[in-house]
């Protein structure tokens, strides 16, 4: 890969980037909204003994460069698609490996339809390409309830953040997981949430999803209130010659409520 340039290194610090491992191959892990790089802790370092681990924060999250926020730059997902393309290139990655969780997928799709030679493969954990329902499409919420949680989170970031959280982890038997969200979401700025909430629960990137070069894995929880399983299996029709693996396990964040599980998915595509 050689040494990251003079010139990329303040670009790779606005990400706050975290590289181990030593392996020829890249593997960059990618989070999803309202989160940081450290909702991968359990997973990541399993593929450091084999692979160049890559860990970042999108601008507004963890530990990212909040000076370089641009609200009309991320007012959509591609803003966040560029910053995947820069960071990659700036950290000499060819054919790698991307992983995504949740909103991630998309962005990774979009990176991958824009610089297709950065990864070979996509890993899309909980991917959803459209969250509110359509005529002949399950994204699991109507526009009128993705508008009322758009305005919960415009009026109360606080109350949003601890009324959504535990309902997305799932895993209600396993309370500390919903908490670790809830302080997640409420260490954000609440204008960058709003921003990115509506950049996410309002995209549609169906039409993004055929034609992809990279090899592509889907992996769906059996059950997850933000991308129920008809959308990854929607996804996975739509991308030819992806695969789909269904994980025993709840909510929407397995990278926290079942990381061994994750990890092993992972490892048997890569």
């Amino acid at each position: 890969m050689g040494l990251i340039d003079m010139a990329d290194q303040g670009l790779v610090q606005r990400f706050a980037t975290r590289i181990t491992g030593t392996g020829a191959k890249t593997v960059m892990f990618a989070h999803g909204f309202g989160c940081d790089q450290a909702m991968w802790r359990y997973v990541a370092p399993a593929f450091e003994r084999d692979f160049r681990v890559v860990l970042f924060d999108f601008v507004g999250a963890g530990s990212s460069d909040l000076s370089v926020y641009d609200p009309e730059n991320y007012a959509s997902l591609a803003g966040y698609a560029d910053d995947v393309v820069a960071l990659a290139k700036a950290l000499g990655i060819n054919d790698g490996i991307f992983v995504g969780h949740s909103v991630s997928g998309m962005i990774g799709i979009l990176a991958s339809k824009q610089a297709p030679e950065l990864f070979g493969k996509l890993v899309l954990v909980g991917p959803s390409p459209r969250y509110i329902n359509d005529a002949d499409y399950t994204g699991g919420f109507t526009a009128e309830q993705i508008e009322e949680l758009l305005d919960f989170l415009d009026s109360n970031h606080m109350g949003w953040s601890q009324a959504m959280a535990p309902v997305i982890m799932g895993n209600p038997d396993r309370p500390e997981l919903g908490e670790e969200l809830t302080n997640s979401f409420c260490r954000t700025d609440p204008e960058i949430a709003k921003r990115f909430a509506r950049a996410t629960f309002l995209s549609d990137n169906r039409s993004d999803l055929p034609g992809i070069d990279a090899e592509v894995l889907i992996l769906q929880c059996r059950s997850d209130a933000i991308a129920p399983i008809e959308v990854g299996e929607h996804v996975h029709r739509a991308i030819a010659g992806s695969r789909l693996v269904i994980l025993d396990a709840t909510g929407h964040c397995p990278n926290l409520s079942a990381p061994e599980e994750t990890i092993a998915a992972i490892k048997a595509f890569v």
